[in-house]
């Protein structure tokens, strides 16, 4: 059985928007601090112990455009591992070993979570998340935090319909001072 692992950098108000990219007030901001080398080894490990990726269309399509221009073992990765889109606009992708998930959202990753043995990793994606979190869908979480308040931009906590309860399992502090935190649904 799947595990849904989502994984995000975020400003310390909360803003997940474009921190590598897009259009935006301030793009690429995540790109201001320094993670180390502590902070890219944790990337790398999370995606190589990731069996699949899940993603937003926008998400996909930023890293269907990057990722399969680069080599190495990060990149090997992220374009042989298979990748499940969610999207009603998403028809032909171009990405090597896509799928694209067009139906109900709580059908379709709980009938992802069924067939995929280990995590599914779900790397920014915000309406995504937002969706999976609503479901209660989310099995685990990785905010990478930055020391940045950014005070625009969509954020990655929107309104719930009910509480939930997490328990923190690791938090490190890497680079210029992001926190990479941990947390597990507790259940």
């Amino acid at each position: 059985m799947g595990r849904i692992v989502v994984t995000e950098f975020i400003s310390l108000d909360g803003v997940a928007q474009a921190p590598g990219g897009e259009d935006f007030k301030y793009p690429n901001w995540s790109l201001e601090f320094a993670r180390g080398e502590q902070g890219e080894q944790f990337k790398v490990d999370e995606a190589l112990g990731a069996e699949a990726l899940l993603l937003g269309r926008r998400t996909y399509e930023g890293f269907a455009a990057a990722w399969p221009q680069y080599e190495g073992e990060l990149a090997g990765k992220y374009n042989a591992m298979p990748k499940y889109v969610i999207s009603s606009r998403l028809t032909d992708p171009t990405w090597n070993n896509t799928r694209v998930l067009s139906g109900d959202l709580v059908e379709e990753v709980t009938r992802l979570s069924g067939d995929v043995d280990g995590d599914i990793s779900v790397a920014g994606s915000i309406q995504l998340v937002q969706g999976l979190l609503e479901h209660d869908l989310v099995d685990e979480l990785h905010l990478m935090t930055f020391p940045v308040l950014l005070g625009t931009g969509r954020r990655l906590f929107g309104q719930t319909p009910d509480k939930s309860a997490w328990k923190r399992t690791e938090s490190i502090t890497v680079g210029d001072g992001v926190l990479i935190t941990m947390m597990q649904r507790a259940r």
